[in-house]
């Protein structure tokens, strides 16, 4: 009876979106949540990976008894157009009282995954060598228009990191160019492009994994500019995303030494709730970069990054994979609240937000 509630409660939130009742809205979003048991709550903060290239046990299990919100598709998930075809349209018959995000990186050039049989899209450096706001968007838009094809409906793109650094070992190519100025037009043109097809673009990496000479795939970078420099340059990309309507922010594994000198972006306080939200203004979602990356790993557990992470500002917590690491991550949560480490309300403040996003887009 409760997950019927659920339904109608979302209905009733898309219907409001629909005709513009922002009252309505947030009533309506508000009426889910208060139904929602912590356990749902929780699930939503959770953005995982799984194995296999089908609906199995692990996934069953991601979804109906971990009730995640959403998941992310790596390359090994997918072999055939009609593979993936068939493994989304399975994944939306299982029984979810609120919508998945599923989501994926794709975007464009050597970060692609897409099955080898379609046509593949330029790198970001590509559309940021033509300087063409026209071609950056309809690069985002035909993107988008292949997401949505086959039930996708979040990516994590366009990159906005500025490659200011040749020493880069992960951006390089990845990026629009090497200054603010078309790494902003062309990043957001691309992301305009994308949320006209439906498609929630997720732009990386705050606070900007430009001038980064580690990989925090593998280690933690560490950047030692001053707020006044990032202000002049990182931050701007991301700055004019903001004020262009940007839904999602995702937030790296880097140490702004002058900022907080102690944790990676990821799970400060001082750059999630200080930098981002009250300086840029961003009050959506905000998502973390791979909790399994070793810039996390090397030093703290998954599961106390998580925790502090949702502590620091961030609302949804991204999990390549590992169906034991979720659903400890999950329970060590869960702990935390019961403890009073965490408060409730801290976990209604992102499920409102993450909710609000699925009203807009998951419909």
């Amino acid at each position: 009876m409760k997950k019927i509630r659920i339904i109608q409660y979302l209905i009733i939130a898309l219907m409001v979106v629909f005709v513009g009742c922002n009252k309505s809205r947030h009533e309506a979003i508000k009426e889910i949540l208060n139904e929602m048991t912590l356990e749902e709550k929780i699930g939503q903060m959770l953005l995982v990976g799984f194995n296999g290239i089908s609906v199995n046990n692990e996934l069953s299990t991601l979804i109906k008894d971990e009730k995640v919100g959403g998941l992310i598709l790596f390359k090994e998930n997918i072999e055939t157009s009609s593979q993936l075809k068939s493994l989304l349209e399975d994944i939306s018959k299982l029984n979810t009282s609120i919508p998945l995000f599923i989501s994926i990186d794709e975007e464009g050039g050597r970060v692609s995954r897409l099955p080898d049989d379609i046509n593949k899209f330029p790198s970001a450096s590509e559309v940021g060598s033509k300087d063409d706001k026209e071609y950056a968007y309809e690069n985002g838009r035909k993107m988008g228009e292949v997401l949505s094809k086959y039930g996708i409906n979040m990516d994590f793109a366009p990159v906005l990191d500025i490659y200011s650094n040749t020493k880069n070992t992960v951006i390089g190519n990845r990026a629009f160019g090497n200054n603010e100025e078309i790494v902003s037009t062309m990043g957001i043109e691309m992301m305009k492009g994308l949320q006209d097809e439906n498609i929630i673009a997720c732009v990386k990496h705050f606070p900007g994994h430009g001038d980064t000479e580690v990989d925090s795939h593998v280690g933690l970078p560490i950047v030692y500019k001053t707020l006044e420099e990032l202000e002049k340059f990182e931050f701007i990309p991301f700055k004019k995303a903001i004020e262009n309507n940007c839904d999602v922010v995702m937030v790296s594994h880097i140490v702004l030494n002058e900022i907080d000198s102690k944790n990676p972006s990821s799970l400060s306080k001082a750059v999630i709730s200080g930098l981002l939200r009250e300086n840029l203004g961003f009050d959506n979602v905000v998502i973390t970069d791979d909790m399994n990356m070793s810039a996390i790993t090397n030093t703290i557990s998954v599961e106390k990054a998580s925790i502090e992470s949702i502590k620091a500002g961030s609302d949804i917590i991204l999990i390549g994979g590992g169906l034991d690491t979720i659903t400890s991550v999950i329970r060590e949560i869960e702990l935390s609240i019961k403890n009073g480490d965490l408060s409730e309300d801290r976990i209604d403040e992102s499920v409102y937000r993450i909710l609000e996003l699925k009203s807009k887009y998951l419909r």
